[in-house]
């Protein structure tokens, strides 16, 4: 009797099914548009405009996830300006802590959003379509298959410089800190300049990093701007201002994070001295290096000029006139040997 109900009951859906299937998606596309509109409504959104304009530019963006966290207007709310052109790669310096992943994908999920019909956390935006969204950020290891951070951080990174176009958004988050200072500095370098090639990639790219030296890449490349998070120092203290300018910087107030995550005082006293010490090693170690090299540049010229001087005294004794070829070939070979 049970078989038979159910049969009778899976019977009678069957003739029904194209109208039951055509009703789930109504509701459903009725339930996400609902949802979108709260939402909105609630967090004042604003409606994007979305085209193949092929920038992206937002005013006063919002992360969506993290304002909710947060107690109604304590975010702090970022501009953002990118294209195909002059605004392609965002180098982004500045200390942990400061906002700089959180600012990074804000951008990412705002367009997102925007292209799948919803209104985006800002005052204005205008989002040109992207075909693909790619992200290397975050550290993550997979032991059971024997790949470290770094081997994981670079399989992701070489799928993206394979996959990404001119039309992509990309989000590099830290390329290069899971090996040694210069390996990783000219990985993050050398993948900076692959994508601002146009030729190659010329992906829409922020590109958060502490190897403050990338901020060179503004003088050298085309379509490279710096980017860096605003910080207030007081004494020994230091306020993330949470807010995006326009420049580099060179200081990541590393001691201080520290400070605030709560390591004991001997220990931030012990940092504070080794790191005035390498400061101090750094600076003479290049000033010596400097005045090594104008040592050596001096007397270089000074061996170079004493060599020169006893040459044009050996041709001033000889005549031209009664020289004959193989004299002035074996004449032109001393010379070639005294400038060695």
């Amino acid at each position: 009797m049970e078989y038979e109900a159910f049969t009778e009951i899976r019977q009678e859906i069957a003739k029904n099914v194209k109208r039951l299937q055509k009703s789930a998606m109504i509701i459903a596309t009725l339930d996400v548009l609902a949802s979108f509109a709260t939402v909105a409504e609630d967090m004042n959104y604003c409606m994007p405009i979305v085209d193949n304009a092929g920038k992206i530019e937002i005013k006063e963006g919002r992360h969506p996830v993290i304002e909710k966290m947060l107690p109604t207007g304590s975010f702090i709310d970022n501009d953002t300006y990118m294209d195909n052109d002059e605004n392609r790669l965002s180098i982004i310096t500045g200390p942990n802590m400061a906002g700089k992943s959180t600012y990074m994908r804000q951008v990412a999920l705002i367009t997102l959003m925007a292209q799948i019909g919803s209104f985006v956390p800002a005052s204005e935006a205008h989002i040109g379509v992207v075909d693909k969204i790619f992200t290397r950020v975050g550290a993550s290891d997979d032991l059971s298959m024997g790949q470290s951070t770094f081997m994981v951080e670079m399989m992701e990174v070489a799928d993206i410089l394979k996959e990404a176009t001119k039309n992509s958004l990309v989000i590099l988050d830290e390329i290069g800190r899971g090996t040694s200072t210069y390996d990783g500095l000219s990985i993050a370098w050398a993948v900076a300049e692959y994508i601002s090639d146009k030729t190659k990639c010329g992906a829409k790219t922020l590109f958060a990093t502490h190897y403050h030296e990338l901020i060179e890449l503004e003088d050298k490349l085309e379509g490279v701007k710096n980017y860096s998070i605003a910080v207030k120092e007081k004494g020994e203290d230091v306020i993330f201002l949470r807010k995006i300018v326009r420049g580099g910087t060179d200081e990541s107030y590393g001691v201080h994070v520290a400070r605030l995550a709560g390591v004991p005082k001997e220990v931030l006293k012990r940092a504070n001295e080794i790191l005035r010490s390498l400061e101090r090693k750094s600076i003479l170690g290049s000033k010596k290096m400097e005045k090594e090299n104008k040592q050596v540049q001096a007397g270089q010229l000074d061996l170079y000029n004493y060599k020169l001087a006893e040459i044009a005294q050996e041709l001033d004794k000889i005549d031209l006139n009664t020289l004959t070829p193989i004299d002035a070939l074996n004449t032109l070979m001393k010379i070639k040997e005294k400038m060695k």
